[in-house]
């Protein structure tokens, strides 16, 4: 059995659609919402771990995804001891890039690899969904507003996310491995807007915010270290985030998705 936490979220959602096609037997797990048809639901929340435990019962595999929430709030020593204690053998942990890059703190990562547990780690860069922050302004004013218009990251499609994660947890031969996941090529946030604009049939206008305008609207929903370290990323990325990582591709042996193809599949949220 298959436990995958963050069930309901954009990698979640694809990841236990993914386990449940492949005939898995799956434990979706959330603070709340549903799972999809076909898994079983525990409501939990990772801040208290005891609460994770019966979803743990009889699970050979975890998909670990931490929220800011427990960033602030949870202690992830006390989360793997109760994954340990439960008999769970594998853990997948969606991560990030800028770990590697050194722009993030290594903690999560440290802790799933002093765990004793076998362990995969998922690096995704820029997520394709982050955009849905302009959802309103592209509905109402055919308008997107961002910082560092022509600088380019290769974001990543969260279903591709998803069915990696689905491959590793399911497949032999992944303990240790450390995968970066990006799209299939640097798009700036001036091209995603053009890329909204030709999916909602209109011309989405496009207005490069200042930094200092940037981090005020990013502090009312992040806490100040993160809105620096990923101003830092969005504005002056390093070479290695704006790389093409291959690691989608080898794992899914297909390429990425491109930001056309999710903002096709998204388009109601701007419409």
């Amino acid at each position: 059995m298959i436990v995958v936490t963050g069930a309901t979220g954009n990698v979640g959602q694809p990841l236990v659609r993914a386990l449940v096609d492949a005939g898995e037997d799956v434990t979706a797990v959330s603070r709340r919402g549903a799972a999809e048809v076909g898994a079983r639901f525990h409501r939990a929340d990772l801040v208290e771990p005891e609460t994770l435990k019966p979803a743990l019962d009889g699970a050979e595999a975890l998909f670990l995804l931490i929220s800011s929430d427990f960033m602030a709030k949870g202690n992830i020593h006390d989360l793997m001891a109760v994954v340990r204690d439960a008999g769970v053998q594998r853990v997948v942990l969606l991560s990030s890039q800028g770990v590697g890059t050194q722009r993030h703190p290594s903690d999560l990562e440290d802790a799933v690899k002093q765990s004793g547990l076998q362990w995969t780690m998922l690096r995704p860069g820029n997520f394709n969904s982050n955009t849905f922050q302009w959802a309103d302004m592209v509905r109402t004013q055919r308008v997107v507003e961002a910082p560092f218009a022509d600088v380019a990251l290769p974001a990543v499609d969260p279903v591709d996310i998803g069915e990696v994660a689905a491959r590793v947890l399911r497949e032999p031969g992944h303990e240790g491995g450390i995968y970066t996941l990006t799209g299939p090529e640097a798009i700036s946030p001036r091209q995603q807007a053009a890329a909204i604009g030709d999916v909602v049939g209109e011309p989405v206008r496009f207005v490069e915010q200042s930094r200092m305008d940037a981090r005020a609207r990013m502090l009312q929903y992040m806490p100040e270290p993160v809105v620096e370290i990923t101003l830092g990323i969005l504005g002056a990325p390093s070479a290695a985030e704006q790389r093409v990582s291959p690691d989608v591709e080898r794992l899914l042996g297909r390429p990425p998705r491109t930001y056309a193809d999710w903002a096709a599949r998204n388009v109601v949220a701007f419409k």
